[in-house]
């Protein structure tokens, strides 16, 4: 697939080596020489300097016959306008854009081809704190997914000591809990993925991805660690954008608290948000931090746009006695430096949004397509078409589908029905299937799979 990137900072940069590893073309374009020359010195892409939004800049990078353009430069009428010159001068198909500013989100009638041809908008800040809000709900998660519209979930979690299945054989789960149907899809130990069989034996520590109705994801998470009460009071470091929609989700039901420097956004926060307390002050002052009663919260969110100021913060936070510490780091080399020590979970914005992104770049009707693990795996949703004779998956039980290495189905969603994979599952034209892949370098032997007469998305 051809593809043009517009913006090669943090997430336009992440998603050019995503998609570079997977044999596409990538143009990237951006005004930033220091950047494009970084980019082009370790992926194997084309870069070109100039503005985004100019047509002999989108015509030098390819336009005239370009598959899609993803428009994530740092300004939100930039993305826009280059993506009205794609439309109207070189009738690129796919055309996605990184919108911020809520007030253009807010008017969904600016976007069509009539206004505004933008095909996909991507807000990283909902991305972001839809991702923050699925880990409070699930406390003691590592990361939450979403697929079939929330009837299926697949879950990260640690395995602690004392764990009912902690130093068990997997196929022990059935009988641990015979009402509940859930598949492990993959485990990482020590940083190495390892495709689960049902003589494998989970160990303390190991990172484990599980998948399961979303009733009975709390009841599988018993299984692998001491279940953590759920979270009532939530601290939030920074009243940004993440900082004000996340506590608009959640203050209904958990006691929330912003700490916010700039005096101006603390009132502005205060005739916004209903129930949340706003608090003026550094979220690094020791002091502030102790008269709120940092020792009784059970969760410390920093997310500000500075990633060492998150970070000291939610090393103070967890030494005054915070329960649970994440922070938002926008620096992918700080995000394995960090997390799972003092630091519970780090949040890396630009990996969150690159799922978003990934969704529209697979071939094959994808649903929803999420990088796990900092980008070193994938959960993908799929729609299986066809029958027996046209596709290589309709007509077929699992055990007999050839998937590639590293490759498992966790399940299959049929209508409004989840259906835990097992060796016997006959997949069904109109399916949802759930894929897990430790390994993204077979990505396009998955998608080539489910490739029955389908065209690109």
């Amino acid at each position: 697939m051809k593809i043009i990137i517009l913006g090669a900072g943090q997430v336009g940069g992440t998603l050019a080596e995503h998609l570079a590893s997977e044999a596409n073309d990538i143009t990237v374009v951006d005004t930033d020489a220091d950047r494009l020359r970084n980019l082009g010195d370790r992926l194997d892409i084309r870069t070109v300097y100039g503005r985004a939004s100019f047509p002999s800049v989108l015509r030098q990078a390819g336009a005239d016959d370009a598959d899609m353009l993803v428009a994530v430069t740092n300004s939100d009428e930039t993305n826009m306008v280059a993506c009205q010159v794609a439309y109207t001068l070189f009738h690129t198909p796919t055309k996605i854009a990184r919108v911020r500013e809520p007030a253009y989100l807010l008017r969904g009638e600016l976007f069509s081809n009539e206004a505004l041809p933008v095909d996909v908008l991507i807000s990283p800040e909902q991305v972001v704190t839809n991702y923050i809000k699925r880990l409070i709900e699930h406390p003691g998660s590592l990361q939450v997914i979403d697929f079939a519209a929330g009837k299926a979930q697949l879950v990260a979690v640690r395995a602690y000591y004392g764990g009912p299945l902690v130093g068990q054989e997997l196929q022990q789960i059935r009988q641990h809990m015979p009402n509940v149907d859930t598949r492990v899809a993959a485990i990482f130990r020590r940083n190495q993925p390892i495709l689960p069989k049902g003589d494998t034996v989970i160990e303390a520590d190991d990172e484990v991805f599980f998948i399961a109705a979303k009733a009975d994801i709390r009841a599988v998470m018993g299984e692998m660690r001491r279940l953590d009460d759920n979270y009532r009071r939530i601290v939030i470091a920074g009243g940004g954008h993440i900082g004000e929609r996340l506590a608009e989700a959640i203050e209904h039901r958990y006691q929330v608290k912003i700490i916010e420097a700039n005096p101006a956004r603390c009132r502005y926060l205060s005739d916004t948000l209903d129930n949340t307390i706003i608090l003026q002050g550094s979220s690094s002052d020791r002091d502030l931090l102790i008269e709120e009663n940092i020792n009784d919260a059970d969760v410390f969110l920093a997310l500000t746009n500075d990633d060492e100021a998150n970070i000291m913060s939610s090393l103070l936070a967890k030494r005054l006695g915070a329960r649970k510490v994440m922070c938002i780091i926008n620096n992918p080399a700080y995000v394995d430096l960090v997390q799972g020590g003092e630091i519970d979970i780090a949040i890396s914005p630009q990996l969150a949004t690159i799922g978003t992104l990934l969704t529209h770049v697979r071939r094959g009707d994808i649903v929803s397509a999420h990088s796990l693990r900092r980008g070193a795996a994938e959960a993908i949703e799929v729609v299986a078409h066809g029958d027996s004779r046209s596709s290589k998956v309709v007509g077929r039980a699992i055990e007999k589908i050839g998937l590639p290495p590293g490759t498992t189905i966790g399940a299959v969603i049929r209508a409004e029905q989840v259906l835990i994979a097992h060796d016997d599952t006959v997949i069904e034209s109109g399916d949802h299937v759930i894929l897990f892949l430790v390994d993204k370098k077979h990505i396009r032997d998955v998608e080539r799979l489910f490739q029955a007469g389908l065209t690109f998305f």
